[in-house]
């Protein structure tokens, strides 16, 4: 998305979900690293921080496609981006196979590849088609246990399979393509004006540089995380 055609709310709301998984994330370094108690991550409120953040953002990337220039090169550029964080992962010891981001990337190519066939259906069938998706496969979100190997990006998943962020392309894709529908609306100013009047710096700020952000803040939690841990 460009300067000229950005959408402050947008960023805003980016914002809002990347603090919300930095939060979950943060718990989880100290569940994990810290020797914090197991109920602090294993709750349903931590549950819901991590599907409501987790699709906020997804939710989001799907309405940014409408502004992309080149879906394709967007998904090939965090794709990239993605690989190196299971490599670093993997070498510390908490590897990342198909994360967020991963999946984003997946998503982003499938859509960019798929784009002119989405926009020439009818606008009701997408919508239709993502919530009755979303709806048969929403208990693939965690992983469903199989004997068959190498389905994990599917949300199948064997009894090793491991990955320290998970969002399998089931049901994901289905929060994705919604987001692409409403990014029709958001684009042509289909939506209330208050939303277009939206003005908060700071959370915006944040929306603007998710990616960067995502990227630096899993090492330096766990930087920190190995420090505290010294000391407790």
């Amino acid at each position: 998305m460009n300067e000229k055609t950005r959408i402050e709310a947008l960023d805003v709301l980016r914002g809002i979900s990347v603090l919300g998984m930095i939060f979950h994330h943060t718990v989880y370094d100290l569940y994990a690293f810290c020797g914090a108690p197991a109920t602090w991550f294993h709750n349903p409120l931590m549950d819901l921080v991590h599907y409501v953040f987790g699709s906020l953002f997804i939710l989001l990337c799907g309405i940014s496609s409408n502004f992309s220039r080149s879906n394709v090169k967007r998904g090939a550029k965090a794709m990239a981006i993605a690989l190196v964080i299971t490599a670093v992962t993997a070498l510390l010891d908490m590897i990342i196979v198909y994360g967020v981001l991963h999946f984003l990337a997946t998503a982003m190519l499938l859509y960019g590849l798929t784009q002119r066939f989405w926009e020439r259906l009818p606008r009701i069938v997408l919508p239709l088609f993502s919530a009755a998706g979303l709806a048969l496969t929403h208990p693939l979100a965690n992983g469903v246990l199989t004997e068959t190997p190498h389905l994990w990006i599917f949300g199948l998943t064997t009894a090793d399979f491991a990955s320290s962020d998970y969002f399998p392309l089931l049901p994901w894709i289905f929060v994705f393509l919604f987001g692409t529908w409403l990014g029709r609306y958001v684009k042509e100013g289909s939506f209330p004006s208050f939303f277009y009047r939206v003005k908060e710096p700071r959370l915006a700020a944040i929306g603007r540089h998710s990616l960067a952000i995502y990227v630096v803040h899993q090492p330096i939690l766990f930087a920190l995380s190995m420090a505290l841990s010294l000391f407790l």
